[in-house]
C-alpha cells in the first residue's frame, strides 16, 4: 500500500469526527491499522503557547500520577525532541529512539518515567498548521517491539497538517454557549514543589466546569486536571529559564464556554522561587478572537483587517491605517467572509468577537 492510501484511509476515518475526542479516537484506530502500536496519548493543545488542553485521549498508558510526571519532565526536564522544538521544526514528528542513535536514555522522560513502564520507542507529532499546534500525539511501543521506522514517521508526518486542519474545526463557536457560572477569577496555589495549597470557591466552580481528562489528587480533596498542572508547571518552567513562552492556556468547557487559565511563579523570600499563582477566569473577547479566528483559517492580515472592522472603521481607513488599496482591503474582506461563511460586517463582528460570548 502506498503512502498516499495509507495517508487518505487515516483521514477517511476522521473526515466524520463529531468533536476533537472521537477525532482522537478514530484517527489513533486508522493509524493502528498501519502502523501497530501498544499505547497513545492525544491531546488538544493551546495553538498559541502549545500548552495541553481539553480533551485528552489516554490509551493504555496510566492517565494519573504517570500522566503528570511525563508532562512535569517535558517542561522542567531535558529532553530529546521535546514539543516545544518540535513545533518549531522543518519535520514535526520524531522517534525516540531514531532521534537518539538507538539510545532512548539519553532522554530524561525515558529514564524517569517510560523506561520502567516497559516502553521502547516513542514516537511523537506535533499537530500542525501553519506554524501554530492545534495538538499533540505521542505513539509508544513496548520491549519486544521493532523500533518506529523511517516510513512510519514520514505517514505520521504527512498527517500532522490535515489533522491539525479538522482539530481546529472544532474550536469554531456553535452560537449558542450559556454563560460560564461564576463572575469573579478563580485562583490557585501550588507550592514550590507543585503540589495544590489553597483553592477560592470560584476557582471550585470552574473546575466543575471542566470536561472529564486525566487529573491528580490533591491535598485539597479535588482531582486537578492535567491541563491546570501543565500551566502551572509551565509558569516554574519560565521562571527556571528553560522556556520564554507564556503560561496560559484556554480551554473549553463541557457547555462549550471558554476559560482562560494564566499561571505564574512568585518570588519567595531571598530570591528564591516561591508559590506558582493559577487563575481562571472567562476568556476575554480579545483571547477568543484570536483562536477563533485561526479556527477558521485566517492568514494574520485577514485577522488584523477584521479587527478593524470590528472597530467600525470603514474601507478606506482601514487600508490607510495599513498602507494598503481599498481594492485590497475588499478582497481580504471577501476572503474572510468566504472562510467565516458569513456576508456583512455586522455578521463578521458578531462571528469573531461576540458569539462565543453569549
Amino acid at each position: 500500500m502506498t503512502r498516499a492510501r495509507r495517508h487518505g484511509e487515516v483521514l477517511s476515518a476522521v473526515e466524520r469526527a463529531a468533536d476533537a475526542l472521537d477525532l482522537f479516537g478514530r484517527a489513533s484506530a486508522g493509524l493502528r491499522r498501519l502502523m501497530p502500536f501498544d499505547a497513545a496519548v492525544w491531546t488538544a493543545t493551546d495553538p498559541e503557547t502549545g500548552l495541553v488542553t481539553a480533551p485528552m485521549l489516554v490509551e493504555n498508558m496510566g492517565a494519573g500520577e504517570g500522566c503528570a510526571t511525563y508532562w512535569e519532565s517535558e517542561l522542567l526536564e531535558e529532553n530529546v525532541v521535546p514539543f516545544r522544538d518540535l513545533a518549531r521544526a522543518a519535520v514535526p514528528v520524531a522517534g525516540l529512539r531514531a532521534a537518539t542513535g538507538d539510545l532512548p536514555a539519553r532522554s530524561a522522560r525515558f529514564r524517569r518515567l517510560l523506561g520502567g513502564q516497559g516502553v521502547d520507542d516513542e514516537l511523537r507529532a506535533v499537530l500542525r498548521a501553519g506554524d501554530r499546534p492545534w495538538g499533540v500525539v505521542s505513539l509508544f511501543r513496548m520491549r519486544g517491539r521493532t523500533a518506529f521506522g523511517p516510513d512510519e514517521i514520514a505517514l505520521l508526518a504527512t498527517l500532522s497538517g490535515p489533522l491539525a486542519g479538522r482539530l481546529r474545526r472544532f474550536a469554531r463557536p456553535s452560537g449558542a454557549e450559556p454563560e460560564a457560572g461564576a463572575s469573579a477569577p478563580g485562583l490557585l496555589l501550588f507550592d514550590e514543589h507543585g503540589e495544590a495549597t489553597s483553592i477560592n470557591e470560584e476557582a471550585r466552580r470552574y473546575l466543575a466546569l471542566l470536561p472529564d481528562g486525566p487529573a491528580m489528587p490533591s491535598a485539597l480533596g479535588l482531582r486537578l486536571p492535567i491541563w491546570l498542572i501543565g500551566t502551572a508547571l509551565q509558569a516554574r518552567a519560565i521562571a527556571r529559564g528553560r522556556d520564554r513562552g507564556s503560561a496560559q492556556v484556554r480551554i473549553r468547557t463541557r457547555d462549550g464556554r471558554w476559560l482562560t487559565c494564566r499561571a505564574s511563579c512568585l518570588t519567595g523570600a531571598g530570591g528564591r522561587p516561591g508559590p506558582v499563582a493559577l487563575v481562571i477566569e472567562p476568556a476575554a473577547a480579545a483571547d477568543l478572537a484570536v483562536i477563533v479566528a485561526q479556527a477558521y483559517g485566517l492568514t494574520p492580515r485577514e485577522f488584523e483587517i477584521a479587527r478593524l472592522v470590528a472597530r467600525g472603521l470603514p474601507t478606506g481607513e482601514i487600508a490607510a491605517a495599513l498602507v494598503i488599496s481599498p481594492h485590497t482591503v475588499r478582497g481580504h474582506l471577501k476572503a474572510v467572509f468566504g472562510k467565516t461563511g458569513i456576508s456583512s460586517r455586522g455578521e463578521l463582528v458578531a462571528r469573531l468577537f461576540a458569539e462565543h460570548h453569549r
